[in-house]
């Protein structure tokens, strides 16, 4: 059960208030960090988390988010396919480069996770395709999909391992997996569209339950030998609540929603959990820290970036705007943190969780995060001149 200690805090920091008329980016400035994100974006989670932000960014009415109906249909018209070009590219570029009858779309580095996080850009875009006779991005997701559901180790409750050679669990796949899980759901019909779904529900609550804490916030890596993270890490929440939310999202606008309604509610709580219990450590200048209840630790745009994104994407789902002005704070931080060449400073290494970004060096998640919360705030501002 969520404590009552944030919501008491949040209302302390005067969040219970209308939401604001913040000016979000400019499309100029979206431009060059979206270049820039594709420039240095190499690893696997670096180019699925990319993916991601091009389909909400280029072309929002595929993305889970845009209220559409899902699966979408095969058949898109010219303009939708001229405006995913880039999605459709990387997915395109990532399945031709894989080596035939490889059980991953793209080497993960000894991760199991991190490969899926492409999945629905290549799932997407064999759905899709012009040629129906081009089995090959159907072929490639299958494989993936298989390989992370039936060949790598799970923990004692069910949850999948994000590390191939041991049971290892990171926050950081509860963005890359449960998603591409529930976006095969909906490609499917009969008993494996539901399967698939509630398994990548599942996915998010076995991971909670061994990660999450009383605190509210999730721990970064647990279980399995070498590296270990107990803290609470600001990114690996980040990924844990944008995940779930396009869990939720997934699943809402398949024609089984109506199935999930109690995991649809504990998917939308979980997100709430994170968040509530993360804004409370907000800095005055609308910074979160690398680790969330640790203010010793470095300032961190880049969890501050995609902690945002998520509170507008919640405060879409849910009409709750209670936490918006937290999100509006971090936002102008990170609007004065982006230079005029279209780069993120201030963000933490991503390779290494527990040192800032080295002089002269950019952070891919940190350009994605960016991207991701200009899209989740146009979003939320599109829904409230809607109402």
């Amino acid at each position: 059960m969520l404590s009552l200690l944030p919501l008491v805090l949040l209302a302390i920091n005067g969040a219970i208030a209308a939401p604001s008329d913040n000016q979000g980016f400019d499309a100029q400035t979206i431009a060059k960090v979206r270049d820039n994100m594709l420039n240095i974006s190499t690893h696997s989670w670096e180019l699925g988390a990319a993916a991601q932000a091009l389909i909400e960014l280029e072309v929002p009415s595929l993305s889970v988010f845009s209220g559409n109906r899902l699966p979408p249909t095969k058949s898109q018209n010219p303009s939708v396919r001229r405006a995913a070009t880039d999605v459709f590219d990387l997915a395109t570029r990532i399945v031709r480069a894989r080596p035939p009858g490889s059980p991953v779309l793209i080497d993960g580095d000894g991760a199991a996770g991190d490969p899926a996080s492409l999945g629905v850009a290549v799932a997407l875009t064999g759905w899709t395709r012009t040629n129906r006779s081009d089995l090959s991005f159907d072929e490639a997701a299958g494989l993936q999909l298989d390989h992370i559901l039936n060949h790598v180790p799970r923990a004692q409750n069910g949850a999948i391992s994000h590390r191939e050679s041991q049971v290892q669990l990171w926050a950081d796949f509860t963005y890359m997996v449960p998603p591409f899980i529930a976006y095969e759901g909906v490609l499917q019909t009969g008993g494996d569209k539901t399967w698939l779904l509630r398994e990548a529900y599942n996915q998010c609550k076995w991971y909670r339950e061994i990660l999450g804490d009383e605190s509210g916030l999730w721990k970064h890596i647990v279980l399995g030998t070498g590296l270990l993270d107990p803290t609470h890490w600001g990114t690996g929440n980040a990924w844990a609540a944008a995940g779930m939310l396009r869990v939720l999202q997934t699943i809402t606008h398949s024609d089984v929603s109506w199935q999930f309604t109690e995991e649809r509610r504990n998917l939308t709580g979980w997100v709430e959990e994170i968040l509530t219990s993360t804004w409370p450590h907000q800095g005055n200048n609308g910074t979160l820290f690398n680790v969330i209840d640790d203010p010793t630790t470095f300032a961190d745009t880049s969890s501050t970036a995609l902690l945002a994104a998520s509170t507008y994407r919640l405060a879409s789902i849910t009409n709750n705007h209670t936490l918006i002005p937290f999100a509006d704070r971090a936002l102008q931080l990170i609007k004065d943190s982006v230079d005029g060449n279209g780069w993120l400073h201030n963000t933490v290494d991503p390779l290494t969780f527990f040192a800032p970004s080295p002089p002269g060096t950019f952070s891919p998640e940190g350009q994605t995060f960016t991207i991701l919360l200009h899209t989740a705030r146009e979003d939320y501002v599109r829904g409230l001149h809607r109402k």
